[in-house]
């Protein structure tokens, strides 16, 4: 196996993605998992209260909700996501997370095979 795209030499292992974060008060805390040229994964943790604006992303990306409850907004529209649910967000679509609760989501970016090459 190939470790050019791990963040670390340890040795691969199962792990709880609802264990590998904690909530931090009034914050939004973040570890990446794994980043290389095809994109990235990201386990993020909001505390209630905490979330992120309307925004855009040049690449697809899918959220995976891990723990908790948020109201995702994309491209003017409201999707209730909660733990084991997934909703793919299109690259240039404006977003926004607002969790109604403390909420912890794992986000997989997709690089085009064009925008992975350069």
């Amino acid at each position: 196996m190939s470790t050019g795209n791990r963040l670390t030499d340890a040795p691969p292992r199962v792990e709880n993605l609802a264990q590998m974060l904690q909530f931090q008060d009034k914050a939004i805390v973040s570890r990446m998992l794994v980043k290389n040229a095809a994109g990235s994964v990201t386990l993020f943790a909001f505390d209630a209260g905490e979330g992120l604006s309307e925004h855009t992303a040049p690449f697809d990306a899918l959220v995976i909700g891990v723990e908790g409850r948020a109201e995702v907004l994309l491209g003017g529209e409201h999707h209730g996501l909660g733990a084991g649910d997934t909703l793919l967000m299109p690259a240039n679509v404006a977003h926004a997370i607002t969790p109604t609760e403390p909420f912890k989501m794992l986000l997989v970016m997709l690089r085009s095979p064009a925008d992975a090459a350069q």
